[in-house]
């Protein structure tokens, strides 16, 4: 799939940030190890630098 991403959410968001909450919430995200296809555009890419340590993108 061409310019799109897959993300997955692979730590909990317990005990972070209230930003870092934000963002998983508007990723789309809700329950650990789900995964959600968003477009490739700079704004996502954005979003799961601030947060790589909770996410992984999915090949």
């Amino acid at each position: 799939m061409a310019g799109t991403i897959k993300i997955k959410l692979v730590r909990s968001t317990i005990c972070t940030p209230e930003k870092h909450k934000v963002i998983v919430r508007a990723l789309g995200l809700k329950k650990l190890n789900r995964v959600v296809v968003r477009p490739d555009t700079p704004g996502f890419r954005g979003m799961v630098k601030k947060i790589p340590h909770l996410l992984e993108i999915v090949d």
